[in-house]
């Protein structure tokens, strides 16, 4: 039986890929075991996948944007190749301190890749592994899912589920969709 679809909104460093701070060289990219696996599965099951990503290190003058472009390039490719899905990626470029909207853990971001997809107003998952992340889907009303990678929450308010890594994330995504159809 086909299922409406979904938002799946996901954080890049951290959920998707390995956080190696300030991402400034396409050859350090490697994905997170599992990732483009779970996600491949819940294209299958309705998803519509896309990436929400704070970039601040552009801002800091950590990194440029040539090198932010040469990362999100190898990660959007490495991440297709493993999974067979291309991934839209709404990135906010502004340091903490800029009084931007379109950084988490403000919902902008997620607004704008809702309003991109032509999914505003329709349910929403998002995977992240930073408290912003969380914190950004409570405001913008989606199901959120931690994935703590064995770490403790400790921010408020907390997410709707926590995962320790991409297997019981996808378990957890499973039942929200049961949930879900259930409820519609």
């Amino acid at each position: 039986m086909p299922r409406d679809p979904f938002l799946l909104l996901m954080d890049r460093d951290g959920t998707l890929m390995v956080d190696v701070g300030y991402p400034n060289d396409p050859d350090t990219v490697r994905l997170i075991p599992g990732a483009a696996e779970a996600v491949r599965e819940m294209v299958k099951l309705g998803a519509v996948p896309a990436v929400v990503s704070n970039q601040s290190g552009i801002a800091r003058g950590r990194i440029t944007r040539d090198q932010a472009m040469a990362v999100h390039t190898r990660f959007v490719d490495l991440f297709e190749a493993a999974s067979g899905v291309k991934l839209p990626c709404f990135y906010c470029p502004h340091g903490p301190n800029a009084g931007c909207k379109c950084r988490k853990p403000k919902p902008k971001l997620l607004k704008m890749a809702a309003y991109t997809l032509g999914f505003a107003g329709s349910p929403t998952v998002i995977i992240g592994d930073k408290p912003a992340d969380v914190l950004a889907g409570k405001a913008f009303g989606a199901y959120t899912i931690w994935l703590s990678h064995g770490n403790m929450y400790t921010e408020e308010p907390p997410p709707d589920a926590i995962a320790n890594n991409w297997p019981a994330a996808d378990a957890i995504l499973r039942q929200w969709i049961v949930t879900k159809d259930e409820t519609a």
